[in-house]
């Protein structure tokens, strides 16, 4: 079994000493197992000792025992994430990852044993790989969506009786209350795990060079509309223009500020700025759309509709 190395560089003197060799030359994950069983648990004294010469000096042997000593736990671990359908071997080779990051950052002075404190980063290195491995698409990002995530099948168990079909509406509530999330996300989860990705590329028929994404309607618009739209509001901006010509600069930039700008700012903001009263900003602006509404009515009557 290849156990990968792992991304810290704390890690290279274990994952390459000799006397872990194990890591890499064992034939297939049967033999990795009964190997894993086959190393001694250590006792609280043994622990705490090793913990001190790895953490202290790098010292590649205590790091061989600690990891060494807790490997049947990682395959325990990993052993109740098999209903995923993901490879064996890539679960535990991320629970070995899990397992490495606890025992650098394991403090040899808490009142507990490094085993409780390690199954909860090989636990969540474990999930991170099945949420990445899942769906090419990202398919929990948050807290809530993970835990839903890892929580769905087995509460459609308990509600369905099964984990085929579709959540019924009560379902979808019951999950609500126990998970405290929005109904959007149970719905949107359920669907995500309850298909598979399937590539755009795979050919429709045997034979046939079409592909399934030359099915796909394409809803941008055609060129021709495109040009259209672009003539059309380029028309539009010159009218625009035109009218505003027929007003001073500063009551063009006071209607402008009022009737384009995404944050719209309020008379009281332009009087401020114009040494303006409201009432007389509010009386610039009503005066120049009506400047505007007769020029573009003269200049171009069939836009008349949009001043109705």
């Amino acid at each position: 079994m290849n156990m990968p190395r792992y991304r810290a560089d704390w890690s290279y003197a274990v994952t390459t000493n000799l006397h872990l060799d194990f890591y890499r030359n064992t034939n297939g994950i049967r033999e990795f197992v009964q190997k894993a069983r086959s190393y001694p648990l250590l006792t609280v004294s043994e622990e705490r000792r090793f913990i001190t010469l790895w953490q202290g000096s790098q010292d590649a042997e205590a790091g061989h025992r600690l990891v060494s000593s807790h490997l049947r736990l990682v395959i325990s671990i990993t052993n109740s994430f098999r209903r995923y359908g993901l490879s064996f071997e890539d679960l535990v080779s991320e629970g070995c990852i899990g397992l490495m990051q606890a025992v650098d950052r394991f403090d040899g002075n808490r009142e507990c044993r490094l085993s409780t404190y390690a199954k909860w980063w090989i636990r969540a290195a474990i999930q991170e790989h099945i949420m990445r491995s899942w769906s090419l698409v990202r398919i929990g990002t948050t807290v809530a969506q993970k835990k839903l995530f890892f929580n769905l099948r087995r509460m459609k168990r308990e509600l369905c009786g099964d984990g085929d079909g579709h959540l019924s509406e009560q379902d979808i509530e019951t999950i609500m209350a126990r998970l405290h999330i929005a109904r959007r996300d149970v719905v949107a989860m359920e669907g995500r795990m309850s298909g598979m990705d399937i590539s755009l590329n795979v050919p429709t028929s045997d034979g046939d060079a079409s592909e399934k994404i030359d099915a796909l309607a394409d809803t941008s618009e055609t060129p021709a509309a495109a040009y259209e739209n672009h003539s059309e509001h380029g028309y539009q901006r010159r009218l625009l223009g035109q009218a505003l010509e027929c007003v001073s600069e500063r009551d063009a930039e006071i209607f402008k500020a009022r009737r384009f700008w995404e944050d719209t700012p309020t008379l009281k903001k332009l009087g401020a700025d114009y040494g303006l009263s409201p009432e007389r900003v509010r009386q610039i602006e009503h005066g120049v759309f009506k400047v505007v509404r007769d020029y573009v009515l003269t200049e171009a009557p069939e836009y008349g509709s949009q001043f109705g």
